[in-house]
């Protein structure tokens, strides 16, 4: 196991400490060694005080719900991380729970983003299974279709560049599951994200269409 090297970091910002005492330095310590520095583009999933998936927030916007009071750490990060000041410690989180109740409103249609795609159709072509790198239009937009979670399916490079501006029928192709649009509100927190943390997937459910 690699020794743990603390790396200095800049005060979070918007975290008060007790009282009248000045805002505290953090500094962290990681048994990541060479890849710490990649904490700083980890995200948090955010859940409500029902455990309900909100939002993933940018970690030191997390640290500073955690440290305000306003937010739990319920998982913290699985590489060990911890942030230390001069009079106490916050363990870096992968996900926190509001401490008081916040009502969303309800939003019926998840983006269209190429990750929740790619996650819809498990990262696999709809036409020949293969590893999807792309994707395509069902009907090809010269021909009038839309950019739509209905007329949209992963798609492999090979059969991508194979079916070009043709229809489905104009090659003998069908589909073997017709495209829909996912439902469910944490498809709408998967849809702005390009991979989520292992420990997520218990409050984003199963990702099914």
């Amino acid at each position: 196991m690699p020794d743990r090297q603390p790396t200095r970091q800049p005060a979070v910002r918007g975290a008060k400490a007790p009282g009248n005492a000045p805002r505290a330095h953090l500094c962290l310590t990681s048994g990541t060694g060479p890849g710490a520095p990649a904490w700083r583009k980890r995200r948090v999933l955010l859940l409500n005080t029902t455990f309900e998936p909100l939002t993933a927030l940018p970690l030191r916007r997390a640290i500073v719900l955690v440290v305000c009071g306003k937010a739990e750490v319920v998982h913290g990060d699985s590489a060990g991380m911890v942030l230390h000041s001069a009079t106490s410690a916050v363990e870096v989180p992968s996900v926190i729970r509001l401490s008081t109740f916040v009502r969303v409103p309800h939003r019926s249609r998840v983006p269209l983003t190429r990750a929740a795609l790619m996650l819809r159709d498990g990262h696999r072509c709809a036409y020949c299974g293969a590893r999807a790198e792309t994707i395509d239009h069902v009907v090809p937009r010269s021909r009038g279709g839309p950019h739509t979670w209905e007329n949209c399916v992963a798609c492999c490079t090979k059969c991508n560049h194979r079916k070009a501006d043709r229809t489905l029928g104009e090659l003998g192709w069908q589909l073997e599951t017709a495209p829909r649009a996912p439902r469910g509100r944490h498809w709408r927190l998967l849809a702005g994200l390009s991979d989520a943390d292992p420990l997520w997937l218990p409050y984003l459910g199963e990702p099914a269409a």
